[in-house]
């Protein structure tokens, strides 16, 4: 296929040849992929670059980019994946090529096997959330390889879902530490202010005035941010919250449960750890099963299931994903569909993507975390179903971004399944109100704790 970018495409490959660190924080659906390889592309061509590393989640690295590859004329590049086995992966390295991309679970694995004798002059991270703490693995080891990339891009498209804290870590993989500071420490006592805390722990800082125009300012001139609605006609996105009401019975045994839940925790006792292990059992409940002690799948209610068979009726044979928060949900999903003549599928490889891509998946069941960046499903379908919520604003985000992005003809339709009087409420303000962090969390069952102690 001919490649005839739009104008916010060139600006950005521009940016990037323009830039030794670039920083792309492009919306869902701005073609960040082929953009990048456009890029790369030209920069190979002027002897710029010689050997470009791709850091990508697992499906990404398995489908996405080598299937721009194959889709646009003006790209002959030469990818190795360097992925599987320890035997795969160093088979894959051994490879000449122009790209090798790698899934960011192997980041620690390869700075370690290739350390002494580093020879990627250009990383690609897509996505470079993925990097925002600065405790993790892969981020401390692509720091010790930072200073030998001539070049690095990072692609975003929700580089600070939670909090302007989780820019830190993506910026300094970007400049060294040049625009926001050496190391996290000062970065948090230069632009914010602690908010609430459990004596040492604190739970989410505050920005102090002015910083957040002053961190925009400081990374400007490497960072560019676009979003989808200002550069593309897309089609309408349409919500709809579809409540779910459960039985006197259903609700007085759920109301039993996070009683005896919360008033066990105690408001001492309150962390972020046992505050999630509260909401998830209560998000079980919701959706209507829950795991004993003995990890035995305990059934509660049906009626998510019989809301999500209403839809897929409704959808009169149009391709429906769903996206579900459990094992257990995705296991009485199938088995409830097939009760009814009705065949769903879970999305194991880009087999499937190609197959629901062409129509031929009527139920496509997805865990957001399984399809959260990258991948393209927005020529099977334009019906998504929540059967069970979670509480990251980013995998909510990126997760809806599978459908509603370039290439989508129809108008999209998410529906969000809600059991009336459940933590469902809860999770659904929150993405509302686009304030997902472990504060809102924490403060959702401190509000439980006070109704059962009064």
């Amino acid at each position: 296929m001919k490649f005839i970018p739009h104008s916010y495409q060139e600006y950005a490959a521009n940016h990037i040849l323009n830039n030794p660190a670039a920083g792309l924080f492009l919306d869902m659906g701005l073609g960040k992929t082929v953009t990048t390889l456009t890029a790369i592309d030209d920069l190979l061509f002027l002897g710029e670059v010689n050997k470009i590393l791709v850091i990508a989640p697992l499906r990404v690295a398995e489908d996405t980019w080598s299937t721009e590859i194959d889709k646009w004329d003006h790209l002959n590049l030469k990818i190795s994946k360097v992925l599987g086995s320890v035997k795969e992966r160093t088979i894959a390295l051994n490879i000449d090529a122009d790209i090798y991309i790698t899934n960011r679970e192997n980041v620690d694995w390869l700075v370690e096997r290739c350390f002494k004798n580093w020879t990627f002059d250009m990383v690609v991270i897509d996505e470079l959330s993925s990097f925002k703490s600065s405790k993790a693995k892969r981020f401390r080891a692509l720091r010790k390889v930072r200073p030998y990339f001539k070049r690095i891009v990072g692609l975003t498209g929700t580089p600070a879902p939670n909090s302007l804290i989780d820019l830190w870590s993506q910026l300094y993989l970007l400049d060294g530490g040049k625009r926001l500071g050496k190391t996290i420490s000062s970065y948090k006592e230069q632009y914010f202010t602690p908010g609430n805390r459990n004596q040492f722990v604190v739970y989410n800082w505050n920005l102090k005035e002015g910083a957040e125009e002053a961190i925009h300012n400081k990374i400007s001139d490497i960072c560019i941010s676009m979003k989808a609605e200002d550069y593309l006609n897309m089609p309408e996105r349409i919500d709809n919250e579809i409540n779910i009401n459960l039985s006197d019975r259903i609700i007085n045994k759920y109301k039993q449960l996070e009683k005896d839940l919360v008033l066990e925790l105690g408001e001492d006792d309150i962390t972020a750890a046992n505050a999630a292990v509260l909401t998830n059992k209560l998000l079980q409940m919701s959706n209507g099963a829950i795991y004993s002690e003995n990890h035995d799948v305990v059934e509660i209610h049906e009626e998510k299931l019989k809301a999500l068979l209403d839809i897929i009726e409704a959808a009169n044979g149009k391709p429906v994903l769903v996206f579900y928060s459990f094992k257990h949900d995705f296991d009485r999903i199938k088995s409830f569909l097939k009760s009814k003549k009705v065949s769903a599928t879970g999305l194991e490889d880009s087999k499937d993507i190609k197959k629901w891509n062409e129509g031929k998946i009527p139920v496509l069941l997805v865990h957001p975390a399984g399809a959260g960046h990258g991948l393209n499903l927005q020529y099977g379908g334009n019906i998504i179903v929540w059967f069970g919520l979670a509480w990251s604003l980013e995998l909510y985000q990126q997760a809806n971004a599978r459908l509603y992005r370039q290439g989508q003809k129809e108008n999209v339709i998410i529906h969000h399944l809600i059991s009336k009087g459940t933590v469902d409420e809860d999770v659904m303000r929150a993405l509302g109100s686009k304030e997902i962090n472990q504060n809102t969390l924490l403060e959702a069952v401190k509000a439980r704790i006070q109704k059962y102690k009064s």
